[in-house]
């Protein structure tokens, strides 16, 4: 059994810091600090006179050791909810959780959503700050309300350019609560060569869809999908496939060749980003359909691969279906340009040595499985079991 720290008696107390102020109730806990930590603008304008200073920069872990090593009442103080995206985390490695007392001010995401008026419980919530920030773009592409903490390296022009097309709406809320608090609101397009003040909030905002949560199944029947004459991943190769490509909020899969779309459609449904590509414009078509039907975003690029694959951001994941003549110079280029996985399907066995080749000259780890199933059909008064056409998979996968 364990207590919570009681107020009054912990060794380091964090304050969320909103509009120049400490939350009330704590300017005693600030007043008697005899170490005050924070942002060097903070800092000047907050701690006491008498106390000693540390300026918390891009690297905090000296600083913070020394904040959790001197005898003294210490106070930290950092922008909004500190444990949201915070120092908090970065504290518990130097000091332990019953020296701690943590008074937060409102996050940075929830004065931004209440600048605009918008609820954000159905929002996503992301970092680009100090992280790649690829996944925070990803899940912009693929979710209807997403808020993002950006970062120098990753501006909210970054994020705009990278949004052309979309149909999304940006919000762009700087220096909350300061007296040059400023909130845009525009397309990506007029965004993409506008500068903004830091610390900033990006808010990605997409056609009104339901509360996004987890499918209860996948690897759905074909006939939920409309396709052509049979031309469609089967989901017994389908659940095989979607087990190697790992699909997740943050990642983007390409899915070449998609036919239908169902391996797609399926990624999305699990909460990717998803571009789906082929030459046909039916398919394009049929697969812009099917994303509709299932209520997820879709990118489709209609042209032929690998050509049409040059200007598309590098993929987390991608899926190379069936196989056509290209088949070597597309798997090559997803193995290049895939940062965790490429899973391919055959139809014909001799060519699953070359793509395991090919995937492994890559220096992608490397497997494949021959899929053949048997489906229970009624047959006079019983059953019968109706196989399914071989299918191998192969699959590669960083180590």
């Amino acid at each position: 059994m364990s207590e919570s720290v009681r107020p009054g008696t912990a060794t380091v107390a964090v304050l969320g810091v909103h509009g120049g102020r400490v939350p009330p109730g704590t300017e005693e806990l600030l007043a008697g600090a005899a170490l005050v930590a924070g942002g060097a603008r903070q800092v000047a304008a907050l701690a006491p006179a008498g106390a000693r200073t540390l300026r918390v920069g891009a690297g905090p872990d000296d600083v913070l050791a020394a904040v959790a090593a001197d005898d003294g009442p210490a106070v930290v103080l950092a922008s909004g909810d500190p444990g949201f995206f915070g120092i908090v985390r970065a504290l518990r490695r130097s000091v332990p959780p019953e020296r701690l007392l943590v008074h937060p001010a409102p996050s940075s995401v929830a004065v931004a959503f209440a600048r605009i008026g918008l609820p954000w419980d159905d929002a996503l919530l992301v970092s680009a700050h100090a992280r790649d920030p690829r996944p925070a773009l990803h899940t912009a592409l693929r979710h209807p309300k997403v808020a993002i903490l950006t970062g120098p390296d990753a501006p909210p022009a970054w994020f705009a350019e990278r949004l052309r097309g979309s149909g999304r709406t940006l919000v762009v809320a700087e220096r909350l609560g300061e007296a040059d608090e400023r909130v845009v609101t525009g397309a990506p397009e007029e965004l993409a060569r506008a500068a903004f003040a830091e610390p900033n909030v990006v808010i990605s905002l997409g056609p009104e869809a339901p509360a996004a949560s987890t499918p209860s199944s996948w690897a759905l029947p074909e006939s939920a999908f409309d396709h052509r004459a049979g031309m469609i991943t089967k989901r017994e190769v389908r659940a095989l496939a979607l087990a190697h490509l790992g699909p997740r909020t943050g990642d983007l899969v390409w899915d070449v060749g998609c036919g239908s779309g169902s391996v797609a459609v399926e990624c999305a449904r699990l909460g990717a980003a998803a571009i789906a590509i082929d030459d046909d414009p039916d398919a394009i078509g049929r697969t812009a359909r099917n994303a509709g039907a299932h209520g997820v975003p879709l990118q489709t690029v209609e042209g032929h691969a690998p050509a049409a694959l040059a200007d598309l951001p590098d993929p987390d994941a991608a899926f190379v279906g069936g196989g056509g003549a290209d088949l070597d110079a597309i798997v090559d280029r997803c193995a290049a340009r895939s940062r965790r996985a490429v899973v391919v399907t055959l139809a014909l066995i001799e060519r699953a040595g070359p793509v395991v080749e090919r995937l492994a000259a890559a220096g992608l780890e490397t497997e494949a499985t021959m899929m053949q199933s048997s489906r229970l059909l009624p047959l006079a008064g019983g059953h019968r079991l109706a196989a399914t056409n071989p299918v191998i998979v192969v699959v590669g996968r960083r180590a």
